[in-house]
């Protein structure tokens, strides 16, 4: 009677047991107990089974004895609104780290070291593999003096990544300014022509006309329910600073040259299921927000230049086109993880993809990324911290520092 149970000839659920003399009645909180305190205390959201229906996989218990580490799964959270959480095997995970560690060298001296966060790469990654449709921006304005303005770091890590978005079957756009779409849309024509795109990556431009405008932009209709891209990625684009200005490294104001895109990262905080990554190499890039306290401490002309603008996911790498193609290794690795895989076909309902070769042949390169530089130089983008039309970016030579970034991470 204390328990609840007033007649035991008449249970809540199944057959009643015929009592012999001697017999001792025991209780014991099965399953359906749990049901009955959901039920009294009117959860929202609750998993359970059915009584009498326990949850049966389609793996026997034989099979279940692991074996390796690519056969033991590990559990990351990649939002917290709405809580989601990705599987990947442990193996996976580790090359992916090993990845992240790769990147994180600082060859410009900087003081990026101290703006790492462990197992942003892994997790950013795992958020993109969950997205149906990708946004990705870059382009920073650093040659003021010049015409076009744009630094060589940027656009072949956005490429990259775009072009392993396309191998995947997944939606992808890219968004810069508005001076620049001539600039891009032949960058992307040639990225075709020489095999690093499969097809034109759709180009955007984004202007605030009103206090609806990112939302309109980034939502069928303004409708938060229905967002037009589920992830957000910027790659060394420049990020909006305190004071609502962008600098370059050496504090030069350059918002003269710069769109509002900040914009579409800020609304998409608040965008339930929309998730964002950033990757730069010097604390002003878009995203760099999340770590603009180590950047202000560590990073020179930090506390003017540190970008306000924070993303999910903070990528920092010695040179951003690396966290690019960290990236594109990323979700390869992903792609080809049993683990994942399974969890996305049967977890989220994604199609099941079979085309291992058009991944592989999608990863970058150093001959691919050797030809787009040679474009890039020719169509007068300059490297980063020279301003030279020479094959470098960010000051370090093609040959033997960034081609050897991209065979270490293959």
């Amino acid at each position: 009677g204390l328990l609840g149970i007033q007649d035991l000839s008449k249970p809540d659920y199944g057959d009643s047991v015929h009592l012999h003399p001697g017999d001792i009645p025991v209780f014991w909180a099965c399953g359906v107990t749990g049901v009955e305190a959901v039920i009294n205390c009117r959860a929202p959201l609750a998993f359970t089974h059915s009584p009498g229906c326990m949850f049966i996989t389609d793996l026997k218990n034989d099979s279940v004895t692991v074996r390796s580490s690519r056969e033991v799964p590990q559990v990351h959270c990649i939002s917290q609104d709405p809580l989601h959480y990705s599987i990947v095997s442990a193996e996976a995970a580790q090359k992916i780290k090993t990845l992240e560690t790769l990147i994180g060298i600082d060859p410009g001296d900087r003081g990026i070291i101290h703006l790492h966060r462990q197992d942003e790469l892994l997790k950013a990654c795992l958020s993109i593999s969950h997205a149906r449709s990708v946004l990705i921006t870059t382009g920073f304005p650093t040659h003021f003096t010049y015409e076009p303005p744009e630094e060589n770091d940027g656009p072949p890590g956005a490429l990259a990544i775009a072009a392993i978005l396309q191998a995947l079957e997944k939606e992808v756009a890219i968004v810069t300014d508005q001076r620049a779409m001539n600039l891009n849309k032949k960058i992307i024509e040639e990225a075709v022509q020489l095999g690093i795109l499969k097809r034109p990556v759709p180009l955007l431009s984004y202007q605030r006309e009103n206090a609806d405008s990112a939302l309109m932009f980034l939502c069928e209709n303004g409708n938060p329910g229905r967002p037009r891209f589920d992830h957000l990625i910027a790659i060394e684009r420049a990020g909006m600073a305190a004071d609502g200005n962008y600098y370059n490294a050496r504090k030069v104001n350059i918002k003269h040259l710069v769109d509002p895109i900040d914009e579409l990262f800020l609304t998409a905080q608040t965008l339930p299921g929309v998730t964002t990554t950033g990757v730069g190499d010097g604390g002003n890039e878009l995203g760099m927000g999340k770590v603009k306290d180590a950047v202000k401490k560590h990073i020179k002309n930090g506390d003017v230049i540190a970008c306000d603008v924070e993303a999910d996911f903070t990528i920092v790498a010695g040179v951003s086109n690396w966290g690019g193609y960290a990236i594109a290794c990323a979700l390869y690795i992903l792609s080809t993880c049993e683990i994942h895989d399974r969890y996305l076909r049967k977890g989220v309902g994604f199609p099941q993809l079979s085309k291992k070769m058009v991944w592989l042949s999608a990863l970058p390169s150093v001959t691919k990324e050797e030809k787009l530089l040679k474009t890039l130089v020719r169509h007068g983008v300059r490297s980063g911290k020279t301003a030279s039309l020479e094959m470098e970016v960010d000051g370090l030579p093609f040959y033997n520092t960034h081609s050897l970034m991209i065979e270490k991470l293959l």
